[in-house]
């Protein structure tokens, strides 16, 4: 198997690009650096093409990001549960002690209902929770995680990450460690702002105090 690892600046911008992926039509996960803490990056770790961790030092934090990108409804069981074993083993290489933000298209429904997940969800999601929404709530609750697009009361619009025609759907999310809950200001999708037609951006909005 062929896993393509490109870490690059993009052009004119003075952002860099961390990409990993096993061919560049399909699957890919990748996060983008503003410039200004390009020099702030200590350690990339790559598992497969639906996983990614970036480690920065930010005013004295440290900080790791991780985008993923979970398998689609009609996967195999197989390869979903190998996505979650490695997103368990990428969480084992972090210290407790540092920063945690894990942002990506969980292809799952995490639902307006919290019952039994009253822990990891904040009974502000979209929609019926359901079996791929049930994992990602599991894995918060395993990894003492929170599902932050869920703790604050939005309008619809701002809930919802994916349309397209009437379907709409909260498949992506943002978890962070429940003791960083309070470094979280906000949550929520941005209108007018998408890389494709159906998916929104979801912007979670953190503070580290610290001297830059």
């Amino acid at each position: 198997m062929k896993i393509i690892i490109l870490a690059r600046e993009i052009e004119d911008t003075g952002f860099k690009l961390y990409y990993s992926g096993k061919d560049r039509r399909w699957n890919g996960i990748g996060i983008i650096i503003v410039k200004g803490l390009v020099e702030s990056v200590v350690a990339v770790i790559r598992k497969g093409d639906r996983i990614i961790l970036v480690k920065l030092v930010i005013g004295g934090n440290i900080v790791n990001i991780i985008s993923a990108y979970a398998p689609q409804v009609g996967l195999d069981d197989q390869t979903k549960r190998d996505f979650w074993e490695q997103m368990d083993e990428i969480l084992q290489e972090i210290p407790v002690g540092e920063n945690l933000v894990i942002g990506g298209d969980f292809n799952g429904h995490v639902g307006i209902d919290k019952v039994s997940y009253e822990r990891v969800h904040g009974g502000y999601g979209f929609g019926a929770k359901n079996e791929a929404g049930e994992r990602i709530l599991d894995f918060a609750l395993a990894s003492d995680l929170v599902v932050a697009n869920t703790m604050y009361k939005k309008r619809e619009k701002h809930l919802i990450t994916f349309k397209s025609g009437l379907v709409k759907s909260q498949i992506d999310n943002f978890l962070v460690r429940k003791v960083d809950c309070l470094k979280c200001n906000d949550c929520k999708v941005i209108l007018g702002e998408s890389l494709v037609s159906q998916h929104r951006i979801l912007v979670l909005d953190l503070c580290f105090r610290g001297k830059y």
